[in-house]
């Protein structure tokens, strides 16, 4: 059976929200304290549906996790036993996946990569050939290009190795991090335009962060070695892609809303969307730790941009362009595989050729209307935006947003004016 979520009608936000923590600096932390020889405490970790599946393999290879008064305390080695194979199931979290097929190669066992029917149909050809040039052991065990993988681990060499990142960034990101994992670590290439590359340069700080040699190339190739590795506590950062919906909410809504505990400035793919917000009329303040956004209904324009490098914002990006008196362009964003629909509220929306158009306002509507979210967090996360102001919108699987943001709903409820 499925849930439906509908928000009484709102007068305004106001209020301020604590962002949650970061999902990818979480993941990323989380394998590099598994990657270190001494225990490292992660400080306020996130703790929702991706991470936990990140927990669960990394302890299933071996990793030492406990919890702490103030978060994890993380440390390996990851050294599975070599028979039988290893199950590491990564849920719905591509980014798990994705990580583990590199680590996996790098270390000692034998693994069996697998996840949720929807993430069985996300691609993984580039990260397996790359890895496969470099000697890695890795086999479909099912579809070719797709979950489930067969790993031999402690099979990837040191050196060169070249990937396709094009259609996703994480297949950079995993090479990235199995640098660590590789005595004499490895020389990435990436070929084409890297898909996201923001979160590139937050795998970069992460890895340097924990202690880790990275250096970079003229041509673009980028050199990891293990280093000394972090003993110090690592504490996790506010997710920017969490907080935009919140301070979107401002822009169609009307009202005041502060998000705090994010770092700025920021290398953060989403960090860079908040420059979006902005030029379609939502009036916005960055400082240390804090962002204020403050918007009037009705003043929202349309925005023409290049969304490839912050993908998770469109979402929220594209509710704000549904009150906007006009046509809005989202552009570079193939990689999100957006179908034409039709379905948000009356507005009309084309997606082609890797763009998606909108065009706002919406049409006036009194009925009961589905929102589908496609079991997918941003999409839930954007329907609340849409519901602040249209009423009778039902929003469909609210509890999806457990896989990034599980207090969503209650952070968006302390700041919602009804009076």
């Amino acid at each position: 059976m499925t849930d439906y979520l509908v928000l009484p009608p709102v007068r305004a936000v106001r209020g301020t929200v604590a962002a949650p923590p970061s999902k990818s600096g979480t993941n990323r932390a989380l394998v590099l304290a598994a990657l270190s020889p001494e225990a490292v405490e992660i400080v306020r970790p996130l703790d929702s549906g991706d991470t936990q599946a990140l927990v669960r393999c990394l302890r299933a290879m071996g990793a030492v996790i406990e919890e702490t008064s103030s978060g994890l305390s993380v440390g390996g080695p990851l050294e599975g036993p070599s028979s039988p194979d290893v199950v590491l199931d990564a849920g719905g979290s591509g980014t798990a996946a994705r990580f583990l097929a590199a680590i996996a190669a790098a270390v000692p066992g034998r693994y069996l990569l697998t996840g949720s029917e929807q993430l069985r149909r996300r691609p993984m050809a580039e990260l397996v050939a790359a890895l496969r040039s470099a000697g890695a052991a890795v086999e479909f065990a099912g579809t070719e290009g797709f979950l489930p993988l067969t790993i031999r681990g402690a099979t990837l060499r040191p050196g060169y190795v070249v990937v396709d990142a094009s259609r996703s960034g994480q297949f950079l990101s995993a090479l990235l991090l199995a640098g660590v994992a590789v005595d004499g670590g490895l020389t990435v290439h990436p070929r084409g335009v890297v898909a996201s590359a923001p979160y590139v340069e937050t795998t970069l700080e992460a890895l340097s962060e924990f202690g880790h040699s990275v250096a970079r190339g003229a041509d673009g190739e980028i050199t990891v070695e293990r280093g000394a590795g972090k003993t110090a506590p690592y504490e996790v950062p506010g997710d920017w892609s969490s907080a935009l919906p919140l301070l979107a909410a401002a822009g169609i809504a009307g009202g005041e809303v502060s998000v705090t505990g994010l770092r700025w400035p920021s290398r953060d793919a989403d960090a860079r969307a908040l420059d979006v917000v902005a030029s379609m009329g939502v009036g916005v303040e960055r400082e240390a730790g804090k962002v204020r956004a403050r918007g009037s209904p009705g003043a929202l324009t349309p925005a023409s941009v290049q969304a490839r490098d912050f993908p998770d914002a469109v979402p929220a990006l594209a509710a704000l362009a549904i009150f906007a008196a006009g046509e809005s362009r989202f552009r570079g964003i193939a990689h999100l595989r957006l179908k034409e629909s039709d379905r948000i509220a009356g507005a009309r929306c084309v997606v082609r050729d890797g763009e998606i158009a909108i065009t706002g306002p919406p049409h006036p509507r009194t009925a009961l209307a589905r929102l589908p979210t496609f079991d997918d967090h941003r999409l839930a996360m954007a329907a609340a935006l849409l519901s602040l102001a249209l009423p009778s919108l039902l929003i469909e699987t609210p509890d999806c947003v457990g896989k990034s943001y599980p207090g969503f709903f209650r952070d968006l409820e302390t700041i919602l004016v009804r009076d």
